[in-house]
């Protein structure tokens, strides 16, 4: 079983920026990828940016220029820098884990807010 734990999230300004954490309680040596996603209400569930285990990154291209997903291995933790966000950046952030045995593995998510 992995947990993972986000946090980071927040309410900011149109333009400000947020750097969202997910703590894994396991290595990052045994997994596919990990990756961000986020839901919006009334939406569903997006991609938001991934990372495979090669440190790949792929992201949405509504974010693209704006956030940067990152990873530091020793701490078993991935973030998400969130620059110039948006109005409709708004939704709730999630982090998944991808396991080489094929299990996905999902957060509690952490609400993002932003103001126009």
């Amino acid at each position: 079983q992995v947990q993972l734990v986000e946090s980071g999230g927040g309410l900011v300004q149109a333009g400000g920026s947020l750097r969202l954490s997910c703590a894994a309680s396991r290595s990052f040596f045994s997994i596919n990828a990990m990756g961000w996603y986020r839901q919006a209400p009334g939406k569903q569930r997006e991609l938001v940016a991934t990372i495979t285990r090669g440190g790949h990154i792929k992201y949405a291209d509504s974010v693209k220029g704006r956030f940067t997903f990152s990873r530091d291995n020793a701490k078993n933790t991935v973030y998400l820098q969130m620059n110039s966000l948006k109005p409709e950046d708004t939704a709730v952030y999630y982090c998944k884990l991808d396991s080489a045995s094929g299990r996905d593995y999902w957060g509690q998510g952490t609400q993002v807010t932003v103001s126009s």
